[in-house]
């Protein structure tokens, strides 16, 4: 029997804040069959829930897509709910019943906004860290049917109805380019008001606008020097009227009890300022009128991305006082987020906390890597009954905290720690027969949600926590398959693009905030333009098309994409080579000279390299769009880029003229090798590992392809011995160090206990986690097909080797749940697989001889025997040898 399931629409449930009038659904088939495919699709959208003046009705659709359908029908109006329904008909005849679902659209254009921005501070404070409030009492005459806030600030911002604070969301509006896209939140408040006199209220904080950033340059109020709010209520009556209350100047305001609020710093919160009743009707204190800051509400646009919220808990595993006599409680896990805590005392008591990642090799609270962030949080009492404390308008990257005031008995049952990320839809999961890289792919996994914040990060704990486009950029991948990113990135690319200079540089960091840095710092000479950082706009947008089938993401950066391209065929030398600007390279690579971050490999050849990959991916994404005569431009263009790396990088004899192991990895990977010097340039990355004792010297260039490198070259075993050694430096190191997290250095920690300079030695870092993609489609044996992309055909082709008996990687896809198991023992191999309905995976058996294995014809392939599965769950058992 055909079902239909999982509805979706701009890949969420039933979502309020649709941001688009022409959103994309998505479903799931659910059938008792196997091989079933989706032969047609009938879609309704109407403004009733029961269709019967539908707005679309696109008529039974000969087609298999049931991801990411655009709507065909006329545009849709703002601020607005809908209902879509959707039925389907397989390959075996059967037809599944309608299944409806819900959307609202929130407000479509900054011209439909009435409300002001609205502040208590002046254009002096711009030194300021403290938090205002502000507040209006308003009736509201008639039954209500439905009501949405929509909210936003300049700086940080909680909204409240009636006492209650709106929404789950925290650290709102987000950080973008603040000059050119400010996001609104929307909220549905329907449940919080009522007939008779209602209240608003809105507290501010700093946050990204004018708080302190890129601490080691002392930079403040980059985007302005004072917070303002913004909140518009819409409010539907039953008789069919609408009813709205903006910010205005009928609004008043006071100073917050958040006393002190920055990033970095922490965050300071006096409750004896706290005004009871404030968020509430009939509060009759005399506030001050607020300001009306600014009549301009052009650069504001619906929330695109994902909110951020607290997702996961943590009690404290021990308590225990330092050698140096801090008392420390232990969440066990490296994280983002904050600690929430129980207090009692008399009022001007306090509670004080600072936050760290690690402990040094005596055992003490370690903060020197933090550089000037000071990842502290104060707490004054009011008095009277318990109290409970989480800060709003801050967070800290921790797993320790030193408690260095607290009245009465520390009891660690009053601490939790939350930690909160963009709420991301997991998707992939990995576990094997060891335990270590089961460990390290949790370290990843952390590493990615402790940075994934809004906007992917470097890192969360020291003063800098930067949207780096090259750290995001090694890492999309693998991002892609932990979580459902598309959301998420494309929020942050739509930020890069109107970043991206005029010649088509892109910044080192997006948001850009480094922008006037080069003459203080040289490590970031020039603040755009860097081979892997810069080709973050083209590789990212591919790797969502490929992992998740959307093309609107194609569509939204394409643009960016080719002026990136364009910019470096417009400096690079004929055209083809890379060999001006500055450049980061091969990042803290172990091959660097001494006190040097940057690695060994030449920065030109690096650069050509990338130059070639993202002009590849270019011609790809050209050709998606249908832009042939684009597509055409940059495969010839790709073509002449390796003859001209060709000639530059190698000589004669086929050798690589720069002799390091990242310089062999990026020729080889990106096919920039001759086939004639193909043996010659693996051979020698053999050799230039084996000179290491078998251990790597690359940075954050060569360290995510040398897996895929070694075993696409016929050293699959030398791959795996990368990947489990556990001596410095590797991949599990960490693990024996205890990790939670990925680090920033291979040797963040050393083996002596000795720390690598507090000036970049961060321990939650995910770059170095990008082998993970490897690890996911070699070791598990699951990936997706970009010529079928979002696994609409996935590829299963595990490859076992030295040291793991059997692994199980599983992706709930977007047509369902897409895994593989594989076990060896006994001279046999088991390989367990499931499809889900409307797709197919192309699989190969490792070691299999062609035939008939388990019913299923399979043909000689590469590594083994290969068919092509359609959906259902199979298993293969046969003599391997591996």
């Amino acid at each position: 029997m055909l079902c239909i399931s999982n509805l979706r629409c701009e890949y969420r449930t039933n979502p309020i804040n649709v941001f688009t009038a022409k959103p994309r659904f998505s479903w799931k088939l659910e059938s008792d069959k196997t091989g079933v495919k989706q032969t047609f699709w009938s879609i309704e959208v109407a403004g009733d829930s029961d269709f019967g003046s539908a707005l679309w009705r696109s008529g039974k659709t000969a087609s298999d897509q049931s991801h990411l359908v655009v709507y065909g029908g006329p545009p849709l109006v703002s601020a607005k709910a809908y209902y879509w329904r959707v039925k389907s008909w397989d390959n075996y005849g059967e037809e599944s019943a309608w299944e409806t679902a819900g959307f609202e659209t929130t407000l479509l254009s900054a011209s439909e906004w009435k409300a002001r921005f609205i502040t208590m501070e002046d254009e002096n404070a711009g030194v300021s860290s403290a938090g205002t409030v502000m507040r209006k009492s308003f009736t509201l005459a008639r039954d209500i049917k439905r009501a949405r806030l929509y909210a936003s600030a300049k700086g940080m911002y909680e909204a409240y109805c009636n006492g209650e604070k709106v929404g789950d969301q925290v650290l709102s509006p987000g950080w973008t380019e603040y000059r050119s896209r400010l996001l609104f939140q929307t909220y549905d408040v329907t449940a919080l008001l009522t007939k008779g006199e209602n209240a608003l209220g809105l507290m501010a904080g700093p946050g990204w606008y004018k708080g302190d950033l890129a601490g080691w340059l002392g930079k403040r109020n980059v985007f302005g020097k004072r917070t303002a709010v913004i909140a518009q209520l819409r409010v539907e009556y039953t008789d069919g009227t609408t009813e709205i209350v903006v910010t205005d100047e009928s609004w008043t305001g006071a100073a917050a009890p958040v006393t002190y609020a920055e990033l970095y710093h922490g965050e300071n919160y006096d409750a004896r300022l706290e005004q009871p009743g404030w968020k509430k009707p009939g509060f009759a204190a005399q506030w001050k009128p607020v300001l009306v800051e600014n009549t301009d509400t052009s650069v504001l646009q619906p929330e695109d991305g994902l909110p951020v919220k607290e997702r996961e808990f943590f009690k404290p595993k021990s308590f225990f006082t330092t050698p140096g006599g801090d008392r420390v409680l232990d969440f066990g896990q490296n994280i983002s987020g904050w600690v929430r805590f129980k207090v009692s005392g008399k009022a001007g008591d306090r509670a004080r906390i600072r936050h760290a990642e690690t402990l040094d090799a005596a055992g003490n609270f370690y903060t020197k890597n933090l550089r000037s962030a000071k990842q502290t949080i104060e707490y004054t009492l009011k008095g009277g009954e318990t109290e409970v404390f989480s800060p709003c308008f801050t967070f800290q990257g921790f797993r320790y905290i030193a408690i260095d005031e607290y009245p009465g008995d520390i009891r660690p049952e009053n601490f939790e720690a939350a930690a909160i990320y963009s709420d991301m839809r997991p998707l992939g999961s990995f576990t094997c027969s060891d335990p270590r890289l089961n460990q390290f792919v949790s370290n990843v996994r952390w590493s990615m949600k402790d940075n994934f914040v809004d906007i992917p990060t470097d890192c969360p704990q020291r003063d800098e926590r930067l949207g780096w486009t090259g750290d995001a950029e090694i890492f999309a991948r693998s991002a892609c398959f932990l979580m459902e990113t598309a959301p998420f990135f494309r929020k942050w690319l739509r930020d890069l693009a109107v970043s991206q200079l005029e010649d088509g540089q892109v910044p080192h960091v997006v948001p850009d905030v480094l922008s006037d840095v080069a003459e203080h710092d040289k490590r970031v000479a020039g603040n755009a333009g860097a081979c892997a950082w810069a080709d973050a706009a083209v590789i990212i947008p591919w790797m969502i098309y490929a992992y998740f089938g959307d093309k609107a993401v194609l569509e939204d950066q394409y643009t960016s994409m080719k002026k990136w391209v364009e910019y470096i065929h417009g400096v690079a030398q004929d055209g083809l080579l890379f060999n001006t600007g500055f450049h980061f390279g091969d990042w803290v690579a172990l091959d660097a000279k001494e006190g040097s971050y940057f690695g060994a490999t030449p920065n030109d050849l690096s650069a050509t390299a990338y130059y070639a990959y993202s002009t590849e991916l270019l011609a790809k994404s050209a050709r998606v769009l249908g832009k042939e005569e684009d597509a055409r431009k940059y495969e010839k263009l790709r073509g002449d880029i390796g003859e001209a790396y060709a000639r530059e990088f190698f000589t004669p004899n086929g050798r690589l003229a720069a002799r390091t192991q990242t310089a062999h990895i990026l020729s080889l990977y990106f096919d920039l090798t001759p086939e004639a010097y193909r043996k010659r340039a693996v051979d020698t990355l053999v050799e230039l590992i084996t000179e290491q004792n078998n251990h790597l010297t690359t940075g954050f260039l060569g360290t995510p392809y040398v897996c895929r490198v070694l075993a696409d070259n016929g050293h699959l075993d030398l791959a795996y011995e990368l990947l489990l050694k556990e001596d410095f430096p590797s991949w599990l190191y960490q693990i024996t160090k205890g990790a939670t997290t990925i680090w920033e250095h291979w040797d963040g920690l050393k083996p002596d206990g000795t720390m690598w300079s507090p000036d970049m030695n961060s321990f939650n870092h995910y770059a170095y986690g990008a082998v993970c993609d490897w690890v996911f489609s070699a070791v598990g044996g699951l990936d997706t097909d970009p010529e079928h992309p979002g696994f609409a055909r996935g590829i299963i082709s595990p490859r076992p080797g030295k040291g793991i008996s059997w692994a199980e990687t599983k992706y709930e896809s977007a047509y369902g749940l897409l895994s593989v198991r594989w076990e060896t023992g006994g001279g046999n191999i088991r390989v367990s697989v499931t499809v889900p309905h409307n797709t197919t995976s192309l699989v190969t058996l490792p070691g299999a001889e062609p035939g008939t294995i388990n019913g299923v014809a399979f043909v000689k392939a590469e590594g083994g025997a290969r068919a092509e599965l359609g959906s259902g769950s199979y298993s293969f058992s046969y003599p391997f040898g591996g």
